[in-house]
């Protein structure tokens, strides 16, 4: 049952589908049915569609959003370092979802019901760090999450990070098995015997400070989280400047000063490119490196 009309029903996902059977809002031959029923040609179904979830998040207009692109599908903002993705433990408020579901359109944001803290976070299919800075998109209703998704899942989209590192990583592809530490709640590993496995492409842009430093492009296979940090920390040795999960402070003063100053990692989602799920585009958007970063920059080449 579930599957015939997640194919009959293009506007609702599967999930959506099984929640309404469950709650008795789908009939088969006049009778309440099971997702798992089987259904034969010349059937009679009968669907009551129900309210999408509605979010828990709180509304808060007082939060700035950057939004580079938005229609009634979806939105692309560009989120500044400092500003949590989500409501989680330690940021109930405050986030960039607090922000969202003050703008119109997202009121009644899809929640995913397979998620158990869906509810707090309306239309978000990826994520970046709070001390990391730049581009994600956000759907608005279930069809567009579905379908971004599915091209996540596919590993169809384009998401290109520049980062400042403390050492020159070797340039290549790093795949991994990805776990989260058993040591640390807080951290994730590439060097676990089980667990998800996870792709990042390293290229070298600039070598700099005498060859204690680099400007480097990671574009992401998989999007685990802390990917490109873990995978230039544990597999390249050359943790993210200013990372203080992953990486010590710099041995060298210089070094120390300028991670001091920025105060943040130095990892920042300049690229991201997709197909529009509704309207088939391809959408592809670029973020200038932050003001933070290129003083950053500027004192790493300067010495």
């Amino acid at each position: 049952m579930d599957k015939a009309l997640a194919r009959l029903l293009p506007d609702a996902s599967r999930s959506t589908i099984q929640r309404w059977i469950a709650e008795g809002r789908v009939t088969l031959r006049g009778a309440p049915c099971r997702a798992r029923d089987l259904v034969a040609p010349g059937d009679r179904v009968c669907v009551r569609p129900g309210a999408p979830l509605p979010t828990r998040a709180e509304p808060d207009a007082s939060i700035e959003v950057r939004a580079l692109y938005e229609d009634a599908h979806l939105i692309v903002l560009d989120k500044p370092a400092g500003l949590v993705v989500h409501p989680a433990r330690g940021h109930a408020t405050g986030t960039l979802v607090n922000a969202l579901v003050a703008r119109p359109g997202f009121a009644r944001a899809p929640t995913d019901p397979r998620d158990p803290a869906g509810a707090l976070r309306p239309g978000i299919v990826h994520r970046i760090d709070k001390e990391t800075s730049g581009l994600l998109v956000v759907a608005k209703d279930e069809v567009t999450r579905e379908g971004l998704k599915a091209q996540l899942g596919a590993h169809t989209v384009e998401r290109a990070y520049r980062a400042l590192t403390v050492g020159v990583p070797e340039p290549g592809i790093v795949n991994t098995v990805y776990a989260r530490d058993p040591r640390s709640r807080l951290r994730f590993t590439s060097k676990s015997r089980v667990g998800r496995p996870a792709v990042t492409h390293v290229a070298l842009v600039e070598r700099l400070a005498g060859g204690r430093a680099a400007l480097v492009e990671c574009r992401l296979e998989t999007g685990r989280t802390h990917q490109i940090r873990v995978h230039l920390a544990e597999q390249r040795r050359a943790p993210i400047l200013a990372d203080k999960l992953y990486g010590a402070a710099p041995r060298a003063p210089e070094l120390a000063a300028i991670a001091a100053e920025l105060g943040r990692q130095a990892l920042h989602a300049y690229v991201l490119g997709f197909v529009h799920p509704v309207t088939g585009a391809e959408l592809r958007f670029e973020s200038p490196w932050p003001a933070e970063l290129a003083r950053a920059l500027e004192r790493l080449r300067a010495l």
